[in-house]
């Protein structure tokens, strides 16, 4: 099997990376990994036009990892001073255990700190995701105390199907 190959995104990649993340996150294509947030939210997990304008921002990428020209997953990196935002983390279900996950995460520490020199990176996950947050923190992530509120009413972001969802904020330094 081929080594990844990692490139950052254009908007070219916009379809493909809607469909991987929405794959990964939402619907039943998504309970085929264990990633799934399939029991908490319904709806759109990310669109188009909400994915351009963030690809478009400066200080903005999405990294992406492919072998054999196939994308198998995608992460968001932000810039915020001197640490960066992690997020839009997804790797095509059916491979999700198999290792691409802890490639993307380690390629976009890596990233952050030699091409933004950040000191560290922070996450958000909603706090019920247990089995998810347990692999951040095998990772070295930490939480930071910090909490988030869940945009309830904003379809852009699902809807809803429990009403005690938030955010945990982790971090790790770099």
């Amino acid at each position: 099997m081929s080594e990844l190959v990692f490139r950052t995104a254009t908007l070219a990649d916009v379809p493909a990376l809607v469909a991987l993340v929405e794959s990964a996150y939402r619907g039943d294509a998504s309970r085929q990994g264990w990633t799934t947030e399939a029991d908490l939210l319904g709806g759109q997990r990310i669109d188009s036009a909400s994915l351009s304008e963030t690809m478009s921002k400066p200080d903005s990428v999405v990294m992406i990892a492919e072998r054999d020209q196939q994308m198998l997953g995608c992460a968001h990196l932000e810039r915020q001073g001197t640490s960066a935002y992690f997020g839009m983390f997804a790797v095509v279900p059916t491979l999700q255990g198999g290792g691409v996950g802890a490639a993307i995460l380690e390629r976009c520490e890596r990233y952050v700190r030699e091409t933004w020199h950040c000191s560290a990176i922070r996450m958000s996950v909603i706090w019920s995701r247990n089995e998810l947050i347990a692999w951040y923190t095998r990772r070295g992530y930490a939480p930071t105390g910090e909490r988030k509120p869940f945009p309830y009413g904003d379809a852009r972001f699902g809807e809803p199907k429990r009403a005690d969802l938030y955010f945990e904020v982790y971090a790790k330094a770099l």
